[in-house]
């Protein structure tokens, strides 16, 4: 259920996020006292919309009542944004294509002291106007997608079947997770991550209203090595016209799971990893069922059963190495009750969040460390939420990977990956799960709160201490099998 949402000023308002039409205050470039924009409070998080000065608009999220600096104007003199694409349909797999080609000018890799998501100061602004932030979200202003959804909706293949394409409309926005320029998502602490999970809510709630929108997805590129081009902590947020092809797979393979079995395939397959890892019979109960335990510190290595994938179990939260992984380095995070997406978590779901999701995010961050070198591993955290009329079948879910094997080797798509889509992984995932929990008990990247109290349900040994070469030691040696990868 998403958070309640209250006037600033203490008025209840409805449940979710500001509705669709929006009730924006407007800031002009030509006014330093710009009038604040709309202030909504969900629970502890308050949000203040306003607009840049080409007229896209900004959001700031903030925990309590926001500082008055939420009203300052942004006075650069931008031109209003006029972003031109279309999506095309590969007639062979039926795929639909962006085409963007006005996204060749945008900002690419610009000098820390000019980036473009830090908050403004003087002689330098920026896409922030206020001189500092909590959580700020903002259209892209070299969106992939943009227009009004549902005013130009994409077109059947019905005239001409090997050209159908239509206006490139939905839109894309920018979360700038903290002011911090050298920080990341795993250096935040879970206040702070709770407040970032409350943005992905609301704009989840907002986005998906809009006609014509069929997916809202959340997600995180991290690193140059991923394509990154502004190094500030940020994600982004697509109101997607179409659904994209991993998803339509998923459907496709829920909807065949469902006739074979008569059950939820997101439901079977956590319940089967959270078997594995308690050492009980990988049965398949129906939806809904209890679970038990709070947030595991895992166990020892050697004491974990072998051929279990859980990295993460807590009492709402699993997060496990997919059975066939695709990246050498892959964990996908579900919930324990299937929801759609990010408005259907109840608050125990939501408090729980941070702390496994940071941790989960430090364990990729030790994953390549050694001794003083630290190594932060490029990463895409890829949340996947139910599209329009698929509700009841699809799970909010999170799969979280890295393009890097070793400390000095990348998983590049080649040949098989990217003329086929035929992965070829170069790490066993049951081993990729082992070192996975290894590094957990190494301490926190940033520590910001005591470590997770073990679930006796999923524990199956001792917790190595810090230090010990259980939790800071080298890769275990590979087997025969992972040796010839």
């Amino acid at each position: 259920m998403a958070p309640t949402v209250t006037d600033a000023t203490g008025q209840s308002g409805a449940s979710g996020s500001a509705d669709a039409s929006g009730t924006t205050g407007t800031a002009t470039s030509s006014d330093l006292n710009a009038q604040a924009g709309t202030s909504r409070q969900a629970g502890a998080t308050t949000r203040t919309v306003t607009e840049l000065a080409d007229g896209r608009e900004l959001i700031y999220y903030d925990r309590g009542t926001p500082p008055t600096a939420r009203a300052v104007a942004d006075l650069r003199p931008l031109d209003a944004v006029a972003p031109s694409s279309e999506v095309r349909q590969d007639p062979m797999t039926g795929a639909w294509v962006t085409v963007a080609a006005h996204r060749q000018a945008r900002t690419y890799h610009p000098p820390a002291d000019e980036c473009p998501l830090c908050p403004s100061r003087e002689g330098r602004l920026s896409e922030i106007p206020a001189g500092d932030y909590q959580v700020a979200v903002f259209e892209n202003r070299f969106p992939s997608l943009a227009g009004e959804p549902g005013t130009h909706p994409v077109p059947p293949a019905l005239d001409d079947p090997l050209h159908s394409r239509g206006p490139g409309v939905g839109r894309c926005e920018v979360v700038c997770f903290t002011a911090d320029h050298d920080a990341s998502f795993a250096d935040l602490d879970e206040d702070h991550a709770r407040l970032v999970l409350d943005a992905w809510t609301d704009r989840t709630a907002e986005l998906s209203a809009l006609p014509g929108v069929r997916q809202v997805y959340c997600f995180e590129n991290r690193g140059t090595e991923i394509g990154v081009t502004l190094a500030h902590p940020h994600g982004q947020v697509y109101a997607l016209p179409f659904v994209p092809p991993r998803t339509a797979k998923m459907i496709d393979r829920a909807a065949r799971h469902r006739a074979a079995t008569g059950r939820n395939l997101f439901d079977d397959l956590v319940a089967a990893e959270r078997a594995s890892a308690a050492g009980l019979s990988a049965g398949s109960p129906t939806a809904g069922s209890p679970t038990v335990g709070s947030p595991s510190a895992d166990s020892a290595p050697g004491d974990h059963p072998e051929d279990s994938r859980v990295v993460l179990a807590g009492e709402h939260w699993t997060a496990f190495v997919p059975f066939a992984a695709r990246w050498p380095y892959e964990v996908h995070l579900f919930p324990n009750r299937r929801v759609p997406d990010f408005t259907g978590l109840n608050e125990d779901e939501r408090a729980e969040f941070p702390r496994i999701y940071l941790d989960l995010l430090r364990r990729f961050d030790r994953l390549f460390s050694d001794g003083d070198r630290q190594v932060r591993a490029p990463y895409i955290a890829a949340w996947h939420q139910a599209p329009a009329g698929h509700e009841d079948e699809l799970a909010l879910h999170l799969e979280l990977f890295t393009v890097r094997r070793t400390a000095d080797k990348l998983k590049y798509l080649a040949g098989t990956e990217s003329g086929m889509e035929a992965f070829m992984n170069d790490v066993a995932p049951e081993f990729a799960a082992r070192r996975l929990r290894e590094v957990g008990q190494a301490g926190p990247a940033n520590p910001t709160g005591p470590t997770p109290a073990v679930d006796p349900a999923l524990a199956v040994g001792p917790t190595p201490a810090a230090g010990s070469t259980a939790a800071t030691g080298p890769t275990p040696a590979p087997t025969a099998e992972e040796a010839q990868r």
